[in-house]
Order: C-alpha cells, then structure tokens, then sequence
C-alpha cells in the first residue's frame, strides 16, 4: 500500500484530503507542520508528499527542498491558496513536482497523486518508453520507430533523467548535481548546450517528445503525440 504524508497547518485540509486517499486505497500520514514532516519521513517511508506552502516552524518551500536533499526521489505536490506565478517558480526552484491551488476538487488531487506515482515508478525501470522512443539504460541505446542512435554519455544520462520524470520540471542546477554531481565547478551553460544538442537529435513530430524550456528555471521533457 502507498503511503501518502499529508503536510499542512489546517486540520480540516488535513482532514479533506486524508479521506479521499484513504478512500482511494492510500494509507496517510499527516502531520502539521515542516518539522513534524522531517521527523515522519525519516521514521517512515513514504511514497509522495503533498504539502502546503504557508505553514509555522518550516513553510512548504524549506520542507520541499529538505525533501530534495534527502529523499531525492520522493515526488512533492505543493498544496496552496495562493496563484501566483513567483510562488509557482519559487515551487519548481526548490524541486515542486506538481502544484494545486486551493479551493481544488479532491479528485483532481487524487488523478494527480496517480499520475506522480507512474512516473516515479517508471523511473527505476531500465528501459523508459516515451512518445516513440525508446531507452535503455542498459545498453545505453536510443531506439525511435525507424532508427537507432548512440549519443554522448552525458547526453544520454540528461536525457534518461529527463525522460524517467516527464513532465516534471528540473532547475539546472539540479541537472548539473544530478548528472554532473556535485563537483562540477563549470558554468550552468553546460546544461543549455547539452540540451541543445538533446533537441537536434530527435523530430517533435516523428519521435513524439519534446524538451520544453521553462523560463528562469530549467527544463522538462514531455510528450508530443
């Protein structure tokens, strides 16, 4: 069963959301505030997060990037009554996977909490499929419907990494600690030039994925069919 941690200061949110993901088959944590999430997540494991913004001790923002550096791969739905788009790049700065602004429809919730939970599961596969092309880890080969191509190794991991969280957005900063890790001491131009190179090699149409620039913050990749 998939454990989902609830974050927010508002026990009726807390109370909202926990019954619908009970109701879909989750078990829920919840907890009040950014330290209290810290402490289950470490005495727990959990699958997904959803957390609001604006809280006391540790707001939405500071939990989400302890998130990132300490369950990197733990997908994080920002819960918030505000819409602004500062907010939403702050969000995605930090390693937002999704956001959903208050008031929502519970079950637009829920379809989000299941389509983060496929594509983080797709991520520890060896081979991801997406739009129609194929790749594989393993032999560190990228098939489409009529070709097959062999890229530079750090081109193929950016686009693995990319590929294995669609439609999530990655700052680039994030790339370089992922991809180049965490001695990288080069310009975060890097990342622009590698994606560069990542678009020339495939046709939106033909291949059916694109890499989508997200102004001021980074990249995603997402299908095109």
């Amino acid at each position: 069963m998939k454990r989902i941690l609830v974050v927010d200061d508002d026990p009726h949110i807390r109370q909202l959301v926990g019954h619908h993901l009970r109701a879909e088959g989750f078990h829920v944590l919840e907890a009040e505030n950014g330290v209290h999430a810290e402490t289950l997540l470490h005495e727990a494991q959990v699958h997904l997060v959803i957390v609001d913004l604006m809280m006391p001790k540790m707001d939405g923002l500071e939990l989400c990037r302890r998130i990132r550096a300490d369950y990197a791969e733990i997908p994080v739905i920002m819960l918030t009554a505000k819409d602004a788009l500062l907010d939403k790049a702050q969000g995605f700065e930090v390693g937002t996977d999704d956001y959903v602004t208050k008031p929502f429809e519970p079950q637009e919730l829920i379809f989000r909490v299941r389509a983060l939970l496929r594509r983080y599961n797709q991520a520890s596969e060896v081979k991801i499929k997406i739009g129609h092309v194929t790749i594989d880890q393993k032999s560190y080969t990228i098939t489409t419907e009529n070709r097959e191509l062999m890229i530079p190794i750090k081109e193929f991991e950016l686009l693995y990494q990319l590929a294995s969280y669609p439609n999530r957005t990655f700052t680039r900063e994030e790339l370089i600690e992922r991809i180049w890790k965490r001695d990288y001491d080069g310009s975060d131009r890097t990342v622009d030039v590698h994606i560069k190179r990542l678009r020339d090699h495939f046709d939106e149409k033909a291949d059916g994925i694109r890499i989508v620039s997200i102004r001021g913050i980074g990249y995603k990749l997402e299908e095109s069919l």
